[in-house]
């Protein structure tokens, strides 16, 4: 399970969250304020931190902007809390650096939603961030793919579905673990939306990289 940093000011929201995230056996620790998450952060770097924005002192935006500075902090997911009423605040969080918001009051069925996604997106993340398929340059940070010096933009899924693929050369995975790891195990789509996307990509990279594997899913060739 994930490492999971809860940073807000009001105790009955700190251990709301803590309850509901340890129960889904996440190790989960809770700070009060920016001063203690950035000095957290220097011996346990978590997976993701919920993050509230309005708090006495210095605020969410300047906690998330701070983090973000240092290069070795770029995978740390930041998902904001704030009132519904902060439109300005969700704005201004996402364009320092953070990932996705929940809006206060906090539903723990949403927020252990929105968890689950961020952890499937991080993982997926983690498989392909080193893989360097040949003749392809993946650019996670820009979500685009560099063939024989020509960048090529992809749609997310059709991204994270190629890079999940390259990052297992000659491997097939099938259907269901490309769902899971793409679209997440809650979202429900058919196998029709794989094949849309592969053939997609297909017409984009050429048809030399991915394999079917009749019946089962489909491989990359290294």
């Amino acid at each position: 399970m994930a490492s999971i940093f809860v940073v807000d000011d009001e105790k009955d929201i700190r251990d709301l969250l803590k309850y509901n995230l340890e129960k889904e056996g996440h190790k989960v620790i809770t700070l009060e304020n920016g001063v203690q998450c950035l000095e957290a952060i220097k011996h346990n770097k978590p997976d993701l931190i919920l993050l509230d924005v309005m708090m006495p002192g210095m605020d969410g935006i300047e906690i998330c902007e701070r983090i973000k500075q240092l290069p070795a902090n770029k995978d740390i997911l930041i998902c904001f809390l704030t009132a519904r009423n902060e439109d300005y605040s969700q704005i201004a969080g996402l364009e320092a650096g953070g990932d996705d918001y929940i809006s206060k009051p906090i539903k723990p069925k949403l927020l252990m939603t929105k968890v689950s996604a961020f952890l499937r997106r991080k993982e997926t993340i983690n498989l392909f961030e080193n893989s360097q398929p040949k003749g392809l340059f993946i650019n996670r940070e820009k979500y685009l793919i560099e063939k024989e010096g020509m960048e090529i933009h992809l749609p997310r899924k059709e991204f994270e579905l190629l890079a999940l693929l390259a990052s297992r050369p000659n491997i097939v995975l099938n259907r269901q673990v490309i769902l899971e790891k793409v679209w997440g195990a809650d979202i429900i789509v058919g196998d029709r939306t794989i094949d849309v996307h592969i053939r997609n990509l297909r017409k984009k990279i050429g048809n030399q990289y991915i394999a079917t594997v009749k019946g089962i899913g489909y491989k990359f060739n290294e």
